[in-house]
C-alpha cells in the first residue's frame, strides 16, 4: 500500500493509504478527505479532484495527458506547474506522496 498525505489550505493534513491500483482521488473520496470532490468518479469530465503534487515526487507520475491538460485549464483555483487531477495519479506500492488540496474545487 502507498501512503498519501493531503495538505489542506487551513494548515491541517490527512494521511490515507491507497489500495492496489487505486487513485489518489479514489482514496480521498472513499475516506471522506476534505478538499477532494471527485464529482465525475475519475472519468476525466470534471476538475473537482485538482491537487498540487509535491515537487519532490512530481516526476514519478509521468507527463500530463492531453485530456487531463484540457481539464486542468478549467480548474476553480490557479493552475500551477505541479497541478494534476488526482484521479489520474495512481501511486505504486510502498510509495509516499504529498499533495496539497486547493482552496476550492468549484
Amino acid at each position: 500500500m502507498s501512503e498519501v498525505t493531503y495538505l489542506h489550505p487551513d494548515g491541517t493534513s490527512t494521511v490515507q493509504t491507497t489500495g492496489p491500483g487505486e487513485s489518489v482521488m479514489e482514496a480521498a473520496v472513499r475516506n471522506g478527505v476534505p478538499g477532494i470532490v471527485g464529482e465525475c468518479g475519475g472519468a476525466l469530465s470534471c476538475s473537482t479532484c485538482h491537487v498540487y503534487v509535491d515537487e519532490a515526487c512530481w516526476q514519478e507520475f509521468g507527463e500530463v495527458g492531453e485530456m487531463e491538460d484540457d481539464m486542468l485549464d478549467g480548474v476553480a483555483t490557479d493552475r500551477l506547474p505541479h497541478s494534476r487531477l488526482s484521479c489520474q495519479i495512481r501511486p505504486t506500492a510502498q510509495q509516499r506522496l504529498r499533495v496539497t488540496t486547493p482552496e476550492s474545487q468549484y
